[in-house]
């Protein structure tokens, strides 16, 4: 009897471990919250993290270190001391490059839409059917987000599935009155996004976002100058992008995800290549011009 106890135990925590699909760290801050009971922002954080790294969002099963790596970052600007919160969120997940120690960041999003309800202990529901809160569903449409943003890094349009459910929240989310769910509340807002993602037109950024990470960055630490080079090639398609387009969202994501990076990635390049990459750089991603100049003078 105790060894079937054993197994059954064994059992429950390996089910328990297959929920795990994102490995999420939540931080709820309230540094403009004037009280000295953090309780309830403490509360919420827990709901947030367990309500993100508890639920089953993968169809894969997903081995723990395969877990997607993701921060949300919950800056609360407005409580009514009740159920009532406002705050800006920032969602950032990363994934490790093949053979290497380095991590490069897939989405890099900040969300100064969100308005919700919650109460102190309150377990956080959600239906992929129906819209039942605004807290679920924008952790939902990150999540999904999230995890089909990281599949098309691995595979060619991967995470089309993730996409559409991303899409799926926003059209239940449409019977809400909540901000960032609809085409006329921003041109930059939940419901683009979800939008340029399942669009035909952002298809090749998408396979730019593949070939990046899988022929660019995942061969950089066995050989640089190949997947500086094939990064190089890549360029063009950057600057092919309508940035000018209504609701151009998922370009100005990717660029806040990989400015950085793209600098870095071509600082160590020979003259030529600095500045053609930069140059197309500037190009396709203008609001970042004086970032990239500095490709002018390399290392």
């Amino acid at each position: 009897m105790k060894t079937l106890y054993i197994y059954m135990l064994l059992f429950c925590l390996s089910l328990a471990a297959t929920a795990q699909d994102i490995n999420a760290r939540v931080t709820v801050l309230s540094p403009k919250i004037q009280t000295t009971n953090k309780r309830m922002f403490q509360s919420l954080e827990t709901a947030m993290r367990d309500f993100l790294n508890g639920r089953k969002w993968i169809t894969d099963p997903i081995l723990a270190q395969e877990r997607i790596d993701c921060n949300f970052v919950l800056n609360v600007t407005s409580w009514d001391n009740g159920s009532n919160f406002s705050g800006e969120l920032q969602v950032q997940s990363s994934r490790p490059v093949y053979n290497s120690s380095y991590t490069t960041t897939v989405l890099g999003i900040n969300d100064k839409d969100f308005d919700f309800t919650y109460n102190e202990g309150q377990t956080i529901d959600y239906s992929d059917q129906s819209f039942i809160s605004n807290l679920s569903s924008v952790m939902a449409f990150y999540a999904y987000m999230i995890i089909g943003a990281d599949y098309d890094t691995f595979s060619l349009y991967g995470g089309t599935p993730y996409f559409l459910a991303a899409r799926t929240v926003v059209t239940n989310a449409q019977s809400s009155s909540y901000k960032g769910w609809k085409a006329f509340d921003s041109n930059t807002n939940r419901y683009w996004l979800a939008e340029n993602v399942n669009n035909r037109v952002y298809a090749p950024l998408r396979s730019f976002i593949y070939d990046y990470h899988r022929n660019g960055l995942d061969v950089m630490a066995d050989n640089a100058a190949k997947g500086r080079k094939v990064i190089a090639g890549l360029l063009p398609t950057l600057a092919q992008l309508d940035r000018q387009r209504l609701g151009a969202m998922y370009p100005l994501v990717f660029f806040t995800a990989k400015s950085d990076e793209l600098v870095s990635i071509f600082s160590a390049a020979d003259p030529p290549t600095r500045l053609d990459a930069m140059n197309t750089l500037i190009k396709a991603d203008p609001g970042n011009g004086i970032k990239y100049q500095a490709l002018q003078n390399g290392n």
